[in-house]
């Protein structure tokens, strides 16, 4: 019986080398807006500590956890300003939200006739969100797809 010769099977290719994201500078200004954002709640968390000690507060314990929770916001947008400045894609959804949010409350401090608190919550919001609705913010937070 004549024997078959092996088929040649074609070389696999290897898998592209992941091309470096860009960062372009709307991605950059919307970092920069979190980390301005993450500033001012460290200063707010400063404030509520401080009162806090005053015996300001209703109560002692709630002053702590005001104080608590705006340090633990703060961090969150440091880590959000650090995932937009490399280009993360994890970072866009949580951005929006909070960039949302933020506005949501500016609307009603503005309601509540506070326009200092109000107007510069809105404007931060809208600068960050414009940045990250760029089409080059938007490329550079895609995931590539899996489709060949």
């Amino acid at each position: 019986m004549p024997t078959r010769p092996a088929k040649a099977t074609a070389p696999t290719k290897a898998p592209a080398a992941a091309a470096p994201v860009e960062r372009p500078r709307a991605l950059r200004v919307a970092a920069a807006v979190l980390a301005l954002e993450a500033v001012g709640m460290c200063v707010a968390a400063g404030f509520a500590a401080v009162a806090t000690a005053d015996g300001q507060s209703y109560q002692r314990a709630s002053g702590v956890a005001l104080t608590l929770i705006a340090i633990g916001t703060a961090v969150a947008f440091a880590l959000f300003a650090i995932g937009l400045a490399t280009a993360r894609p994890w970072t866009r959804t949580p951005v929006v939200m909070t960039q949302l949010a933020i506005g949501i409350w500016g609307i009603y401090l503005l309601k509540d006739h506070r326009p200092d608190w109000g107007v510069p919550m809105l404007l931060v919001a809208a600068c960050c969100l414009a940045a990250l609705f760029t089409p080059a913010s938007l490329r550079a937070l895609n995931r590539p797809s899996a489709r060949p």
